[in-house]
């Protein structure tokens, strides 16, 4: 009778590592390199001095937008990449490809465990890229550079102002040193604050609110083309007016409920995703300026998690909604 021998535990070179990242990041903290809390701003900041006009629409370019312009490139590079693989007809996916495939699968089962087959065709182009659009921006939030790479600015109104120091062609801010405001003038600023060049697409009012009336603008067409008039007259029941004058006042008042709550899915949608995504922010700012270590690291993970449920929200609500609008309700349905 033999007995395996026990392996010894070896204290590994990655936890040497790891506990080596853990203390230079307390030296750099409170030390030469405190962190220091960015400036926050409600809607999307302009970029370039003096601001950068995108030819066609001639509007200023905003982080925000070069945030959304990124996410569109990445989420074509996916479709893309996809439709490779797809084409060349491997029978047993692998690697990321096979991460893709197990996650369009998900959404595919979802909707056509809610909507049925038949109307999942039709809804999975619009959920899916929703989601993946979505999750997307969400996650660029926590790419290194994002909100803490600019340009340098003048500070100003109430905004915390720090020194500039050179490295070769680029500069970063002492937060050891605020300085109090001066005058902006030319060249270099004397107390400084960052403009990145790319900031979280969800947290701009505009990038939530043209997902929405898109989701439910596509929920109207879905309906119309399901029900014909019978999905205008859900809203507004002239004809219940006439046939039933007492009743028919109420299923009318029904129906102005209904088209108020279609408004109201706008604002629902906008400020749920923008809410949660600009509180995150604020969240990653707030605690990395106080400390710049070991916390940060379980505030990704949340991030990472709070951005996936989000878009998982956002394109099953979109899902749900439109598999509503596809169906008879009331005496429409007999």
């Amino acid at each position: 009778m033999t007995t395996a021998a026990t392996p010894k535990r070896r204290f590994g070179v990655k936890r040497w590592i790891v506990l080596a990242c853990i203390i230079l990041g307390a030296y750099l903290q409170f030390g030469p390199l405190p962190t220091i809390a960015p400036n926050v701003f409600l809607p999307g900041e302009k970029i370039g001095h003096p601001p950068i006009n995108i030819p066609v629409i001639n509007q200023p370019l905003t982080n925000t937008l070069v945030a959304t312009f990124l996410t569109d490139i990445v989420v074509l590079c996916l479709g893309f990449f996809i439709w490779r693989k797809a084409t060349k007809g491997d029978l047993v996916p692998s690697g990321f490809y096979n991460a893709l495939e197990a996650l369009f699968e998900f959404l595919w089962n979802t909707a056509v465990t809610t909507a049925g087959r038949k109307n999942a065709i039709k809804f999975i182009p619009y959920m899916a890229t929703i989601f993946i659009m979505v999750l997307v921006a969400n996650w660029m939030e926590l790419i290194p550079g994002v909100d803490s790479v600019g340009v340098l600015e003048p500070a100003h109104g109430k905004f915390t102002g720090y020194e500039a120091h050179p490295i070769g062609s680029a500069y970063w801010l002492d937060g050891r040193h605020e300085l109090p405001h001066d005058e902006g003038g030319h060249g270099l600023c004397h107390s400084c604050t960052i403009t990145p060049y790319v900031r979280a697409a969800a947290t701009d009012l505009n990038f939530t609110l043209a997902l929405a009336l898109i989701s439910v603008f596509m929920t109207q067409v879905f309906g119309i083309a399901a029900q014909k008039m019978g999905h205008v007259t859900k809203f507004l029941n002239f004809r219940a007016l006439v046939t039933k004058p007492v009743w028919g006042a109420m299923d009318f008042a029904v129906g102005i409920l209904e088209l108020i709550s279609e408004f109201a899915k706008i604002l629902s949608f906008t400020f749920r995703l923008f809410g949660n995504i600009f509180a995150g922010q604020l969240l990653l700012f707030i605690l990395g300026s106080l400390i710049s270590f070991i916390i940060p690291t379980g505030l990704y993970l949340f991030e990472i998690f709070v951005g996936l449920i989000q878009a998982y929200v956002f394109a099953m609500l979109t899902l749900v909604f439109m598999s509503q609008a596809t169906q008879a309700h009331g005496a429409e349905a007999h």
